[in-house]
């Protein structure tokens, strides 16, 4: 049992926790939550002894062993495998005292020692530490590599498997999927499921807070306040408290009404396709969902592209890799507006690797990378934080990119990406992780690509910002193609997905939900590109059927493409329907036109509406029924 007994908290002269009170009880699993710089890591540091509580007192259980994610790797010389293993320091211990004991020629102390290493499962240490490792992505010959020879990112995920190697009784995790990619999440969310300590979670995505912890301690002004159920759950309920403060429940109510529309043009479509139907489910849970985020600081959207050129890109018979080694090879891609693809695949198969060909920053080594004249491509990748100029402002930034705007206007839009008053004026070099983040969307938003490129977006972003830049792409007008180990946002944003692995790029035939599964069947043994078992003597896996593959789908895109086209051109032409439905909309809920003096100009908008409404109801009916054209060529395709 770990009780806070009317903790306040203090970092400098800021007061973090006020008069916290709540018990947190043996084999609970906690989600901390609450906006960057609320204080959650402190809490962490005050569990650790780092921090003294400035009033109050904090009980834990006497003896209590308490891991975490150590926040520096030193440059190593050790083994990826015996650094891991170093995390039971208690096994370590009888290592140390047996080499003593062996010295001293002690034979009851031996005996004695060999019965506690066989106790603490020391027999079986390497195989246990070779399993956390492999589940983070490190191949076998990765566990014998010195450590100094991983990067930062690849450290972090060695501390982490440190942190799991420890027999303890609490676990404190911050972030611990940030440098993960969802191959990786999939694998420590089913390891937390199965932890039989007390966790306590620091996560920004919502899918693992659900999958693994049954408590939510959310901190907001200055008070943390303990729920009993999940992130979803959390959401619920804090979402009904908001909806009884009047000004919070109508900007609610205005969230809410543009998801329903979302969600009402793609509903047909949605009852069609495994991958639709995931992506309804998600769209309905947002209307759940929204309101506990009525107050959330962040507001921006992507501007329509100035051009939309129809394809934005083409990719053909590409060959990409490094250093003459290849990585991917037959690659066939075309990308038109209104594409918003996700990117599937093990770790390491090639996705950010496909994501920087699109981009132009990799040239292939055979084949043809074909762009369009207006192709204006938005590309967030983790290196583009480091690339910032740490002595300009947020603002410095924007003007070079835009030398004509107003001060005024420009600080206006930083202040949709939570750049308030001075913040936007002070250089960036101090700026967190999510700040510079915050900033280098702000940037890619302004410059209205028509293609974007997201490797990763979220990393370093709070539920807010995440919640903020998922409701921004789902209203973007251009192509997107995007990788994340986030899988609300994935579902949310994306219509498909593309699986990168053995080489090779192709649609994934099933949805989200059906990857974890498609994951496990890859590890048991050889597997179809989308997850369908296949026998091991077939030939589907040769080069001369991969050719035939590709020559095949690439034929069915040619003759389906003049349906895509007439799908995009009705979806373009049902998005300026509903524009002009809003505002008539907003032109008879006025009470003045309903004066005896403006009755011509009433009827005129009515009939207006009828006639609009009849159009559009017409455009949906020519779009479901392209959409089921589609899906039944498509479908005869994999019969």
């Amino acid at each position: 049992m770990i009780q806070f007994d009317h903790i306040s908290l203090r970092r400098g002269s800021k007061l973090l926790l006020r008069q916290m009170d709540f018990t947190l009880y043996a084999g609970w699993k906690v989600g901390i939550t609450g906006g960057n710089g609320s204080g959650k890591s402190s809490l962490f540091d005050l569990i650790l002894g780092e921090l003294q509580a400035d009033e109050g007192n904090l009980s834990l259980p006497q003896n209590i062993e308490v891991a975490h994610v150590a926040q520096e790797t030193p440059a190593l010389t050790r083994s990826a495998l015996d650094y891991v293993i170093d995390g039971d320091q208690g096994l370590r211990e009888i290592e140390r005292e047996l080499c003593s004991a062996e010295a001293a020629g002690d034979g009851a102390a031996l005996a004695r020692l060999h019965e506690a290493f066989h106790n603490v499962d020391g027999y079986s240490a390497k195989a246990r530490a070779g399993e956390l490792l492999h589940g983070l992505g490190f191949s076998p010959e990765d566990e014998l590599q010195q450590v100094k020879r991983f990067s930062g990112g690849w450290r972090v995920r060695l501390n982490l498997a440190q942190a799991l190697m420890c027999r303890s009784d609490m676990l404190l995790l911050d972030e611990p999927t940030n440098h993960l990619d969802l191959d990786a999440v999939i694998w420590l969310e089913d390891w937390l499921r199965n932890y039989a300590g007390t966790l306590l979670l620091i996560s920004h995505d919502r899918d693992f807070l659900d999958q693994v912890t049954d408590h939510i301690v959310h901190i907001e002004h200055q008070q943390a306040i303990l729920y009993n159920s999940n992130y979803s759950g959390f959401e619920n309920t804090r979402a009904a408290r908001l909806a009884n403060q009047q000004a919070a429940h109508e900007k609610q109510q205005r969230e809410i009404a543009h998801i329903r529309r979302y969600v009402d043009r793609f509903r047909a479509k949605a009852t069609k396709a495994r991958q639709a139907q995931s992506r309804l489910k998600a769209l309905q849970r947002m209307e759940v969902i929204a309101p506990a985020h009525v107050d959330s600081p962040f507001h921006f959207s992507f501007a329509e592209p100035d051009k939309n050129p129809h394809p934005l890109l083409r990719l053909s018979d590409l060959e990409v890799g490094y250093d003459g080694q290849s990585i991917l090879r037959d690659v066939q891609f075309n990308l038109a507006p209104g594409d918003r693809i996700g990117l599937l695949g093990p770790n390491g198969a090639g996705k950010s690797t496909l994501i920087k060909l699109l981009a132009g920053e990799l040239e292939p080594i055979s084949g043809l990378r074909s762009p369009s004249q207006g192709l204006r491509i938005g590309y967030f990748a983790q290196h583009q934080l480091e690339q910032l100029d740490p002595d300009a402002t947020p603002l410095l930034h924007l003007q070079r990119l835009d030398r004509k705007a107003s001060e005024q206007s420009l600080r206006s839009y930083l202040g949709g990406f939570g750049f308030h008053d001075d913040q936007s004026l002070q250089p960036v070099a101090p700026f967190s992780g999510g700040e510079k983040a915050r900033l280098v969307l702000a940037m890619l938003v302004y410059q209205r690509p028509n293609l974007l490129l997201l490797d990763e977006p979220t990393n370093h972003l709070d539920l807010e910002m995440r919640y903020a830049v998922g409701q921004a792409l789902q209203d973007y007008q251009g192509a997107m193609v995007i990788v994340s180990h986030d899988r609300h946002l994935l579902r949310i944003t994306t219509d498909e997905f593309w699986l990168v692995s053995s080489g090779q790029v192709e649609p994934f035939a099933g949805s989200l939900d059906d990857y974890p599964q498609w994951l496990a069947a890859e590890r048991r043994s050889g597997s179809g590109a989308n997850g369908i078992q296949v026998d091991s003597q077939s030939s589907g896996h040769t080069a001369a059927a991969r050719k035939d593959r590709k020559r095949q789908q690439a034929e069915q895109r040619k003759r389906l493409q003049p349906l895509r086209r007439q799908q995009l051109k009705i979806e373009q032409e049902i998005e300026k329907l509903h524009h002009r439905q809003q505002q008539l909309d907003q032109v008879l809920a006025d009470p003045a036109l309903y004066d005896p003096s403006l009755k011509n100009d009433l009827k005129h908008n009515l009939k207006e509406k009828s006639d609009l409404d009849r159009e559009l109801s017409e455009c949906e009916r020519r779009w479901l029924a392209i959409s089921e054209q589609l899906e039944a060529a498509e479908n005869d395709e994999t019969v």
